[in-house]
């Protein structure tokens, strides 16, 4: 069965605060994304769930790092945790377990439309011989709801001293979740690729097509196939490529750069129209030039609908700047020497306290430790000098 995006409006979900432990690399790893006081002359506006001004979240949260440190497979444990919720197959989170002779767990705070706040915490037992049974996943889903007055910390704290009586079963437990929580997650796909493009969405061909010009100068037009379902036609000064959904596409027509321009448009198409309110954007520009990169977040930012939230991950320093609060940026950092906390992260505004500091000269010296380690590199010189 061929997938397929079917965008329809339902209720948004927007994260909070994650733990991961022993999840994929991630040992004791924590990452907030609330923020305490109220910025001054923002550049993004209303930075609060609606109607509750002092419940404030981070709508936009790019992640930068390093190669390997954790970027896209924090968005996948996120992504795996979100399926675990919604289809409640275990398999999604007892997959990513690092070790299978220790207790692995993860807590997440979410906030919904219905402006109730949820905490969730999943527990998968030891399991090193065998796998893993429903036996083994213990789930505890807590719900306060979010007042009018509250803030994130307020509500916390009046959720931690509610009374609290678990379910027998994992599944029990996730009847206590409202239902129609959505997301949209993407990332790049190695080898070959199969299309996943919207369907019954009419603005989405206008994006593509946009998106497409400003990647490659020779595409004339792209327009609804009438030949196919779910079909778009990219017109070339002498020739069209089709994409069409569910269906490879591994053309040789199109440059790196443009066929990265396609699932890029998929997603700021569905954040463009607010489809699905919890986008995660994870390494898609690769291959596209760093002012397009540019262009496209600033659009993405701008079109942040209440209630929404991006997650954006990138290697491009130009994006800082790309007038942002401060608190929008987390380098993750990983030291395989660090056994406690392998992969670590810190968020820009907990060191540049001042309205003045300018966070790109804090990344070019690296102040949050989140360089390559390009020494190593530069090792290599030794061995044309040793050969002289």
């Amino acid at each position: 069965m061929k997938s397929e995006i079917i965008f329809e409006r339902r209720n948004t979900v927007v994260v909070l605060y994650v733990r991961l432990d022993n999840l994929y690399a991630f040992k004791d790893f924590q990452l907030s994304m609330t923020y305490p006081k109220k910025i001054v002359r923002s550049s993004i506006q209303n930075e609060h769930l609606e109607g509750r001004e002092n419940f404030r979240y981070k709508k936009v949260n790019i992640i930068m790092g390093a190669n390997a440190s954790g970027k896209t497979t924090f968005g996948r444990a996120l992504m795996g945790i979100f399926n675990f919720l919604d289809k409640k197959n275990p398999t999604f989170i007892t997959e990513a377990v690092h070790d299978r002779t220790k207790e692995s767990s993860f807590t997440l705070d979410l906030a919904s439309k219905s402006n109730n706040l949820y905490r969730i915490v999943g527990t998968i037992s030891p399991k090193p011989d065998g796998e893993y049974d429903i036996e083994d996943i213990e789930l505890a889903i807590r719900k306060e709801a979010i007042r009018a007055k509250d803030s994130y910390e307020s509500c916390v704290k009046r959720l931690e001293e509610s009374p609290y009586t678990p379910c027998d079963h994992y599944i029990q437990e996730l009847d206590r979740l409202e239902n129609g929580l959505t997301w949209f997650f993407e990332y790049p796909k190695d080898g070959d690729r199969t299309l996943r493009l919207p369907v019954n969405d009419k603005k989405f061909p206008l994006v593509l097509e946009k998106i497409l010009k400003a990647l490659d100068p020779s595409i004339q037009k792209v327009e609804e196939s009438q030949d196919a379902d779910n079909a778009f036609v990219i017109r070339l000064q002498n020739e069209s490529v089709i994409l069409q959904d569910g269906m490879s596409f591994n053309t040789d027509r199109l440059s790196s750069g443009t066929k990265s321009g396609v699932e890029i448009a998929v997603i700021a198409s569905a954040l463009l129209q607010g489809h699905n309110g919890f986008y995660y954007c994870d390494e898609k520009f690769s291959y596209v030039h760093s002012d397009v990169e540019k262009a496209v977040l600033a659009v993405m930012v701008s079109s942040i609908q209440p209630n929404e939230q991006l997650f954006f991950t990138t290697h491009n320093t130009d994006i800082l700047d790309i007038n942002l609060p401060k608190h929008s940026f987390t380098f993750l950092r990983k030291d395989v020497n660090d056994l406690e906390h392998p992969i670590s992260c810190i968020n820009a505004a907990m060191l540049l306290k001042r309205s003045d500091d300018s966070l790109k000269n804090a990344v070019e010296n690296d102040l949050f430790s989140s360089a390559p380690a390009v020494d190593i590199i530069y090792e290599l010189t030794d061995l044309t000098d040793s050969q002289s």
